[in-house]
């Protein structure tokens, strides 16, 4: 940061704008005044020390109007020969300092997002092999696994491809990697509520699993997004063309299209796993079968990657403020999250797989 050149100089004759400012005095007091930065200095009692926003520009350069500039009005009636603008600082070395932690944010996604893929990859590879532990919720884990390596390789895809020249021709292909994008991203929450449909009617319904079927899972996980994508891409092309498809117009609410069944399987998702959680903590806590070990784990990935998902997401619905560490924090806390979302996947449903690690031993 870098403080304004203190430069003054005094004006006798004040701008209609200071007049209007101008208070009241009794006794000594210092007349109106507009020094050589042009920051008028209103009609003030003598001994007053009196704070100014920064001023918006100066020698070509912005500055943060949300700070003070101060300066005393003496006993004598005159205004002191300085003000003190030290506080004020320019907006150029702010935005600098912005774009180094956004910088910093960028290289925290890139690692994050090929430490997930190469975690997922070998997760995917587990799973292929080991055709004897293919059963119903390892099929619906590996599932999940897939759609996070396809938002994660569509993620690459709109990080090196999508330029600022790009965004704006917003050309067919862009829109295309877009829906794409939104789609895979659509799946991640489905296939989580796919996760939670399995635990709850096994545990909560105690249904048997053996009458569910792949067919049922695959519905929910690729099948249901892809209308929703489609409506949401319709409503974009009609009334929100533009830039690629990503970000909004003012006024323009289609991204909640796809946003609000995102959201909905979310809730639903926390109401299945507080059910759950209370039928393992009543009925099944005395049981020690294999079956009911494998649930137990299942819920104990599924409640810590639930939140996890579910967090990343409602930080895109927060407003961090203007408070320069709260952006900061929200910037870094936000980047590290999403990035590591399929790591995270990975060593639950996969690494830590009990049933994953004792055939995969044998191999």
């Amino acid at each position: 940061f870098v403080a304004v050149k203190l430069q003054l100089m005094r004006f006798s004759v004040p701008l209609p704008k200071c007049a209007n400012e101008d208070s009241i005095c009794s006794g000594i007091y210092c007349d109106t005044s507009i020094d050589g930065i042009g920051t008028c200095w209103p009609r003030s009692n003598a001994g007053q020390m009196i704070s100014r926003p920064c001023p918006e520009m100066f020698y070509g350069v912005r500055y943060n109007t949300t700070n003070n500039v101060y300066r005393k009005c003496l006993a004598n009636g005159t205004w002191a020969l300085k003000g003190n603008y030290s506080m004020c600082k320019a907006i150029l070395h702010e935005e600098r300092k912005s774009k180094m932690h956004y910088q910093i944010a960028v290289i925290i996604n890139f690692l994050g997002h090929c430490i997930s893929m190469v975690a997922l990859l070998i997760a995917f590879f587990l799973f292929l092999c080991l055709r004897s532990i293919r059963c119903l919720r390892n099929i619906i884990h590996w599932n999940l696994i897939t759609a996070f390596i396809l938002r994660n390789a569509t993620w690459f895809i709109v990080q090196l491809t999508m330029s600022p020249e790009v965004h704006e021709s917003n050309v067919i292909w862009c829109r295309l990697v877009t829906a794409s994008f939104n789609y895979f991203h659509s799946t991640n929450f489905f296939w989580m509520f796919g996760e939670g449909c399995y635990l709850h009617t096994a545990i909560v319904l105690t249904y048997s699993t053996d009458k569910l079927r792949k067919w049922m899972f695959i519905c929910i996980g690729w099948c249901i997004p892809f209308p929703i994508i489609v409506a949401w891409a319709i409503g974009k092309l009609y009334y929100d063309n533009e830039k690629c498809w990503f970000g909004k117009k003012a006024g323009v609410y289609t991204d909640y299209i796809y946003q609000g069944p995102m959201i909905l399987v979310l809730v639903i998702n926390f109401i299945f796993l507080f059910n759950i959680v209370r039928i393992l903590m009543t009925k099944l806590r005395a049981s020690t079968t294999s079956e009911t070990i494998q649930y137990r784990k299942a819920v104990k990935a599924t409640l810590v990657l639930l939140p996890l998902l579910g967090i990343t997401y409602m930080l895109f619905f927060v407003n961090p403020g203007e408070d320069e560490i709260s952006q900061i924090v929200f910037i870094y806390f936000n980047s590290f999250l999403e990035s590591f979302q399929g790591f995270f996947v990975s060593v639950f449903y996969c690494f830590l797989n009990s049933e994953v690690s004792r055939f995969s031993l044998i191999y």
